[in-house]
């Protein structure tokens, strides 16, 4: 293999510019599952700043240092005790910064090709870190890599510390203070817009001990299998005529154009067919119109539901199995509002479980897209606090680490949020020109759902899937008739 053109420049450890007053914080029933996952690796792309790259790194760490002293556990350690329970100590150890340059990568090589390229990965520190390693090495790693027309400012970040939600919290947050010193020279910051919420006194946190094996637990796929990564980018036009398509609102619009032209025909037209045939035209198209809807008017699936479903049937129909293989479609789903009581939405932590949906391959590929989004529909809406509950009572009666992988070769999984702000992050000189992770936790269908950069209900598909099933999803109709070229 040729060696890479990336150079490392720095290497530091950045502290907190306050000590933390905040105790040791117990993992949860949902952080646990995670320590056998990698390092959360997500980062944003932008324009090449106009300060000098040396006042950039200054300008990055301290603003990192000062968003640590509201963050406190990503500048902490994990320890266990001798009972085996598992917690964060806020112990100000640090996180990790990297500066690393390549003068031949330019911003058109990261967001240009159709497959998103290998070297996108090295744009991230601790590569194939698994979480429960945070007992001896940093939560988290920052790493800034200078390209010849841009920047990358990309986070790795442990996984069982933080889910997507806390996430994207800490990087808008860094964002927000690197910002305020960038354009009010400010050096004392008191409060932050959207303060983190510590606390652990929900059901999450549990009594149960994950029992974990000799020299700590590995991820569960194969970390080497080839793969191909593609983002695949869908507007709010193609979403909306999607999801019209999934709840047969062409149908009614057909139905609506139809009873227009009958108005068109005028008070004549209908007078004329009452007096040869003695019955009301537009009485009779009244009653049509009033059952067909009515048949029609079910369950409103949701935009996203009608996109997971669209790539659920695309992946079905690529892999080419048998129509008696059950498939699964995972979801994780943000349990923050699901549960009663509510946790605070800045909840800081895991506060996710993961949804399958599973059907025959082929149910998903023969019936419409309309019952394969149904089936989706129902596994979201049926989560609610008593299912939370149960996931957890269940969980509880069996400790173990999340199983992530398609071990069947039949399954999908859908992580991260086209709700989650990952455009909001301007650092003091504009917004991401891109979004793009790391190699973590990556397998073939694994699914990853952005926002567009555009906003407004545009959203990307961050797509990973085996050399051969990507080939054939490329030339889905189906499917890529809803993608942007």
């Amino acid at each position: 293999m040729p060696s890479s053109p990336l150079i490392l420049v720095s290497k530091s450890t950045v502290f907190p510019d306050q000590k933390s007053n905040l105790g040791d914080l117990k993992l949860s029933v949902s952080d646990l599952p995670m320590l056998s996952c990698h390092y959360i690796q997500k980062g944003c792309l932008f324009t090449r700043p106009p300060i000098p790259i040396d006042s950039l790194v200054s300008l990055l760490k301290q603003s990192l240092s000062k968003t640590l002293s509201f963050f406190p556990p990503l500048a902490g350690r994990l320890y266990t005790d001798q009972n085996g329970y598992i917690y964060i100590t806020c112990n100000d150890a640090g996180v990790e910064f990297h500066h690393s340059k390549c003068a031949t990568w330019f911003i058109r090589d990261v967001i240009g090709p159709i497959h998103v390229p290998e070297f996108v990965r090295e744009f991230f520190s601790f590569d194939k870190t698994v979480s429960y390693q945070g007992h001896h090495k940093p939560i988290m790693a920052v790493q800034v890599t200078e390209l010849a027309d841009g920047v990358f400012i990309g986070c790795s970040v442990n996984h069982a510390v933080t889910d997507g939600t806390s996430f994207w919290n800490f990087f808008n947050t860094l964002a927000e203070i690197c910002r305020k010193i960038t354009n009010s020279k400010i050096q004392s910051i008191e409060k932050i817009a959207r303060q983190p919420d510590f606390s652990r006194d929900s059901v999450l946190i549990s009594s149960a001990i994950l029992r974990v094996p000799e020299g700590g637990p590995k991820v569960t796929f194969n970390e080497n299998e080839p793969l191909r990564e593609r983002i695949f980018s869908f507007s709010r036009e193609a979403i909306l005529e999607l999801k019209a398509k999934v709840n047969k609102k062409e149908e009614e619009l057909l139905i609506n154009g139809v009873f227009n032209a009958v108005e068109i025909l005028g008070k004549q037209s209908n007078d004329k067919y009452y007096i040869e045939n003695g019955t009301n035209l537009t009485g009779i198209f009244e009653k049509w119109l009033f059952k067909t809807t009515a048949v029609s008017n079910t369950v409103e699936i949701s935009s996203f539901q009608s996109l997971c479903a669209l790539i659920w049937r695309a992946v079905t129909r690529a892999r080419k199995l048998p129509s008696s293989k059950t498939t699964t479609f995972r979801m994780a789903v943000n349990c923050r509002h699901r549960l009663n009581p509510k946790l605070d939405p800045l909840y800081f932590g895991n506060a996710i479980q993961s949804i399958p949906t599973c059907a025959s391959a082929g149910d998903v590929t023969s019936r419409d897209i309309r019952w394969c989004a149904e089936q989706l529909n129902k596994s979201v809406k049926a989560h609610n606090d008593e299912t939370v509950r149960r996931f957890i009572h269940n969980w509880e009666k069996d400790p173990r680490c999340f199983p992530l992988g398609n071990f069947d070769g039949a399954s999908m999984t859908m992580g991260s949020s086209p709700r989650f702000p990952m455009y909001d992050n301007d650092f003091g000189w504009g917004r991401p020109l891109a979004v793009r992770s790391g190699a973590a936790n990556k397998f073939d269908g694994k699914i990853s759902a952005f926002p567009g950069r555009e906003g407004n209900g545009s959203v990307d598909l961050e797509v990973v899937l085996a050399p051969e099933t990507m080939a054939l999803i490329e030339s889905d109709r189906e499917f890529m008739q809803y993608v942007m070229n």
